[in-house]
């Protein structure tokens, strides 16, 4: 049972940062800023802070190489979490949906114990292209999406999503790219935050 929460864990994190959701065009630019959600500004400085402490954990690794090389695009993934973050959270508190301190430290005592340790849970988030002090950050959301998920239901909370990001505007500075909130309704298995949900009894299931 844990090890089958974890790797959905895992997974997630992994769709999260593959995801392409930032485009090639460019925004309106705000001063400073590398993205604005909402009223919260996430500064060119808080963005380049995370994308430090990930570089230095890496370079620290013995597979150091090798995971720099696999993060070319460690700026703008960095960005396209901490802007979903902010998403994800906003739903939440929208939906009456709260992640305890209690259940954070479950989760991530759950994590290590089925992934053998630690270290190994620090090594596995790290490829992710995600600092050691910010695996908490990560684990809470995830589970702060599966509540989501739990209380709304998968499709319901796709829309839920959707619409919090529409009403947040989010806008991304030109040098990392645009925010697309549209591309999850045409192509769900691209949205991080989207995930397919099951048929509706007696409805077909849509040719893959």
């Amino acid at each position: 049972m844990h090890r089958r929460r974890t790797a959905l864990v895992v997974s997630a994190a992994v769709l999260l940062l593959s995801a392409p959701l930032l485009t090639a065009c460019g925004s309106a630019a705000h001063p400073g800023a590398a993205a604005v959600v909402g009223d919260d500004r996430i500064t060119v400085s808080q963005l380049q802070h995370e994308v430090n402490d990930v570089r230095d954990a890496q370079q620290s690794s013995p597979q150091g190489r090798q995971l720099q090389a696999n993060s070319a695009r460690l700026n703008q993934d960095t960005l396209i979490r901490l802007v979903q973050y902010r998403i994800v959270a906003r739903a939440a508190e929208d939906n009456g949906v709260e992640v305890t301190r209690r259940e954070a430290q479950r989760r991530r005592a759950d994590v290590e114990r089925s992934n053998g340790g630690a270290e190994a849970v620090r090594s596995r988030f790290l490829a992710l292209g995600i600092a050691p002090d910010r695996i908490d950050e990560a684990l809470t959301m995830d589970l702060t999406r599966a509540k989501l998920d739990g209380k709304l239901g998968t499709a319901r909370t796709n829309d839920v999503l959707r619409r919090t990001s529409d009403a947040l505007h989010v806008d991304v500075n030109p040098r990392y790219g645009t925010w697309d909130p549209k591309r999850g309704i045409a192509q769900p298995t691209q949205e991080p935050w989207l995930r397919a949900a099951a048929p509706a009894p007696g409805e077909p299931q849509r040719p893959a």
